[in-house]
């Protein structure tokens, strides 16, 4: 795949706009997701906190500014709120840490990544390459779009509820294939905005069956929700139009709860988050690798790693102050970048400017609120897919007639698709574990041993001798002389 915006590239300011937005819509229903599932979460005496969708919003769009700016604006992803916190956020919360507990749980976890970061300055990347070479990076990365996929079909089957229905598959199923539709069939245009046809088609489908179900009195066609846009205009006041978000860290300093944290209480938080983080480590390298592949650059060298985990550890920081949830990088973003071909940088800093803008504006929150799950479970087949076909897509250049390739691959993918976990400890607040070490990071753990074992602990493959991940070298390349024939068409 070429493509059609390098990262450097600068589309005319009402494209941009429109490009922007699409990125938005991708990461938007994950991003509001995470904050009115941690207001479900009681505190110590019994009650809920209540996390602002706005504010996460609002977050999102200034940590995502953070990173590109750590990144001297070379890796066009956007950060968004992280669901693998979400233990973290109901264990601190139960212990009544209250707002306080999550800002500074945040603060131990994007200092992780900073002190990682600093240890990689000193010593340098190139051992990530050896370390997670294609044979082990690649089926990571397929993983990281496979783990997904049981969201998205979720939510087609049951739109983010209990109950089973055709009527929402088949409405996932319009969306994703007018995406395919925009993005195979569309104009020079349209194919840059799939997401923003397919979810817009979706969301009139889903809109005419709710209609029709209201005025036939048949529930199962009552697709659509319209409490977010009901409550945004009853009772119709200025906060109907313009509202500033409820910052957590305004939140916190309303509360007293910061009284309560004393040195046991940090031990307690720092033991909570920080294992999480390190875990979050094997996440943050592959997302890279992958988009590496994408735009034809190593990002791992260039920005470096260094300034990837700083951009990503102090945007998360910045953005869990406003909006109370630790960020991390996108596949959701990534999928946009790949299926679209365009990786402007310019692109992601406009649509983080835009979350910024728009979470003060309420009918804008809550139209997004407004999209069924089966709609953006439609859209999210195209995404986590690309990411699982990406990271199969850096195997091409590995020698699978090899036993030893053959079975470093085996190893990620069995214990990463069957879902095997390593829990340590037990947490008297929750009642789970301690720490857990997620599938993911246990296929990489397993592909790593596994790597070692069958080339007599040396840091390569036979399939890369140099140490140098086949991932780049499968990078796709931008057809600059092509590019700029069309823009002068």
């Amino acid at each position: 795949m070429k493509l059609i915006y390098s990262v450097e590239d600068k589309p005319k300011l009402s494209q941009t706009i429109v490009f922007a937005f699409q990125q938005m819509i991708a990461i938007m229903a994950a991003t509001l997701l995470v904050p009115m599932l941690m207001s479900s979460f009681p505190n110590g005496a019994g009650e809920t906190l209540y996390f602002d969708p706005a504010a996460a919003l609002f977050g999102a769009g200034i940590g995502s500014l953070v990173y590109i700016l750590f990144t001297k604006k070379k890796s066009p992803v956007f950060l968004g709120s992280s669901f693998t916190f979400l233990g973290a956020y109901a264990a601190i919360l139960g212990q009544n840490y209250g707002y306080w507990g999550v800002i500074i749980g945040i603060l131990f976890a994007g200092l992780v990544y900073v002190v990682i970061a600093m240890i990689i300055r000193a010593v340098g990347s190139r051992w990530v390459n050896k370390l997670m070479p294609a044979v082990i990076i690649g089926p990571i990365v397929a993983l990281i779009g496979l783990s997904l996929s049981g969201t998205a079909t979720s939510w087609m089957s049951t739109n983010g509820g209990d109950t089973y229905s055709l009527l929402t598959i088949l409405v996932g199923t319009v969306t994703f294939l007018a995406i395919v539709a925009a993005s195979v069939r569309g104009g020079k245009m349209i194919k840059l905005i799939p997401f923003v046809v397919g979810i817009a088609v979706g969301y009139l489908l889903a809109l005419l069956l709710t209609i029709i179900g209201n005025v036939t009195g048949i529930e199962a066609l009552r697709i659509m929700n319209f409490s977010s846009l009901y409550d945004a205009f009853h009772p119709l006041t200025l906060a109907s139009f313009v509202r500033v978000p409820q910052f957590t860290f305004v939140s916190a300093l309303k509360s007293h709860t910061l009284n309560t944290i004393d040195g046991a209480a940090l031990s307690n938080i720092a033991i909570t988050f920080v294992p999480i983080a390190v875990v979050e480590l094997a996440q943050h390298i592959a997302d890279h690798k992958n988009l590496s592949s994408i735009i034809g650059r190593d990002l791992i060298t260039d920005p470096g790693l260094d300034n990837t985990l700083l951009g990503d550890g102090i945007g998360s920081i910045v953005g869990g102050f406003f909006g109370g949830a630790a960020n991390t990088t996108y596949g959701e973003s990534i999928g946009c970048v790949a299926i679209t071909g365009n990786a402007s940088i310019v692109t992601i800093i406009t649509a983080g400017l835009g979350c910024m803008i728009l979470s003060f504006f309420t009918p804008f929150v809550a139209l997004i609120n407004s999209i069924p799950k089966c709609v953006m479970g439609g859209a999210c087949v195209a995404l986590y897919g690309f990411i699982a076909v990406s990271g199969l897509q850096m195997l091409k250049r590995v020698d699978l007639g090899s036993n030893k390739n053959l079975l470093v691959v085996s190893a990620v993918f069995v214990t990463g698709i069957g879902g095997l976990t390593l829990n340590f400890g037990s947490n008297p607040t929750t009642g789970g574990p301690l720490l857990t070490i997620t599938s993911l990071a246990t296929a990489l753990i397993m592909g790593i041993i596994t790597n070692l074992v069958v080339n007599e602990g040396r840091l390569i493959s036979d399939d890369d001798p140099d140490g140098i991940t086949a991932a780049v070298a499968n990078m796709s390349e931008v057809d600059v002389e092509d590019l700029e024939k069309k823009d002068t068409k």
